[in-house]
């Protein structure tokens, strides 16, 4: 049975209304993620949280998040992407709507560990539908496109979330963002095929998907070749190949800062440029917007320089490095004394971490064959939310120490200069264990 158009003529882009689906559902994703975050002035006075309290509440999100990859990703493979992806949304969508019942800080963490745990089958079930709809060469573009949602997510919050709180409260705030994920699943399940058995696929458009050469991605790599000749082989030693430590410190390292500019960026212009629900969202905007020119920005640098004749692993070794630099701007951040010449470094800064991690992925994606890579992205994004689940302890309690000394502000600055060297140690890692493995050719 085929829920796709059968009626419609076959498409020589159909793989686009793909990445369309896909930059909606992390679109929503991201949009869920981030209400509380945008309601934390509210949500802080009703219940009397501390930057502590609040840093607990983000790690109890990305502990189970990041928990939840490895088994998502697990899933994923052995379902395949398409009841996968639904079984993801179903459960963060109910969870999100279930902030409403939380009654006090108990509450919230139960609501934002299941939300964790259902959004932790986003990025493995993407990244594989990428990997199967489309060849190497175009796939930084796709995943640049796609992982755009999550800064949209993030500009479309602050424009809605303030004014549905003021309207409606904050219970049925989380109620109707909730709801959105339900519609696409309907659009998902009417859409979605593999490219082989898909009606809307031209033979023309499947035959440039499946264009790519069977062969080892890392050169040297003697279990990647002996596995990658042989299709019938139905297990993979993910750990044997060294990419996979690459990706792993690349995601341990950054992706901590990214749930910093999500979860505190609100937090920081209301406490340091007194900002109130209603002034929050204008520079916030200005901020994700950024973010998502950087996301597809990213994969699209990377996607030109392969067709100009780069090796993909050299285009996104120096466009990795590249957006490692833009983000060394944030530990200037002490300097400035007005509030929108650092609303301009933090927007370079997001910019450049999502066309870091439109790359990030599709290194993985490069490196290992598509019947693991929803593992592989599990493994990694593990390894970020690790990280993410620690770094919100230190936030709280650096915050909450400089508060007490009446100098709020030091404590930030503090995170910004973590943040400008995390990404140059990140590079550093993905050089020693993937850039200089593999030989241009």
């Amino acid at each position: 049975m085929r829920p796709t158009g059968d009626a419609l003529p076959a498409s020589s882009n159909y793989r686009w209304i793909i990445v369309g689906l896909l930059f909606f559902a992390t679109t929503i994703n991201y949009l869920d993620r981030q209400v509380m975050s945008l309601l934390k002035p509210v949500l802080e006075k009703e219940f009397n949280w501390s930057e502590t309290d609040y840093g607990d509440l983000v790690t109890i999100f990305t502990f189970f998040y990041g928990a939840s990859t490895l088994l998502a990703g697990y899933i994923i493979d052995r379902v395949g992407t398409k009841l996968g992806y639904i079984g993801a949304i179903v459960v963060w969508s109910l969870a999100a709507m279930g902030h409403a019942l939380a009654g006090g800080t108990a509450g919230f963490m139960v609501a934002r560990a299941l939300l964790g745990i259902g959004e932790a089958g986003n990025f493995p079930a993407s990244i594989k539908t990428v990997a199967e709809w489309f060849p190497q060469k175009e796939r930084a573009l796709a995943v640049g496109i796609f992982n755009s949602g999550a800064n949209i997510g993030a500009v479309v919050a602050p424009a809605v979330v303030p004014p549905l709180a003021l309207m409606l409260g904050w219970q049925m705030t989380f109620i109707i963002t909730g709801a959105l994920g339900f519609l696409w699943i309907v659009a998902w399940w009417f859409y979605y095929e593999v490219p082989a058995r898909h009606k809307r696929v031209s033979a023309a458009e499947l035959a440039h998907i499946t264009s790519d050469p069977v062969e080892p991605s890392v050169a040297g790599d003697a279990a990647a070749t002996d596995l990658l000749a042989d299709k019938a082989e139905t297990s993979y030693p993910i750990f044997s190949n060294k990419a996979i430590w690459g990706f792993m410190s690349g995601k341990l390292l950054t992706d901590p800062i990214w749930w910093f500019f999500l979860f505190w960026l609100p937090s920081y212009l209301s406490n340091i440029y007194h900002l109130d629900l209603k002034k929050l969202g204008a520079p916030l905007i200005v901020i994700y917007l950024a973010a998502t020119i950087g996301s597809v920005g990213g994969g699209w640098l990377s996607s030109r320089l392969i067709g100009k004749g780069w090796h993909p692993t050299r285009a996104r070794q120096w466009a990795m490095a590249l957006f490692a630099i833009c983000i060394t701007p944030v530990m200037a951040i002490s300097q400035m004394n007005s509030m929108w010449p650092v609303i301009g470094i933090l927007s370079l800064a997001v910019a450049a971490h999502q066309a870091w991690s439109a790359n990030i992925f599709t290194v993985a994606a490069d490196q290992f064959p598509k019947r693991v890579l929803s593992r592989v992205v599990g493994l990694g994004t593990m390894a970020g939310t690790m990280g993410g689940a620690v770094f919100p302890l230190m936030v709280g309690r650096i915050l909450d120490h400089y508060k007490a000394l009446g100098s709020l502000s030091e404590g930030y600055y503090i995170i910004f200069y973590i943040a400008g060297f995390a990404y140059l140690v990140a590079w550093t890692m993905l050089y020693i264990f993937v850039f200089s493995r593999v030989k241009s050719r």
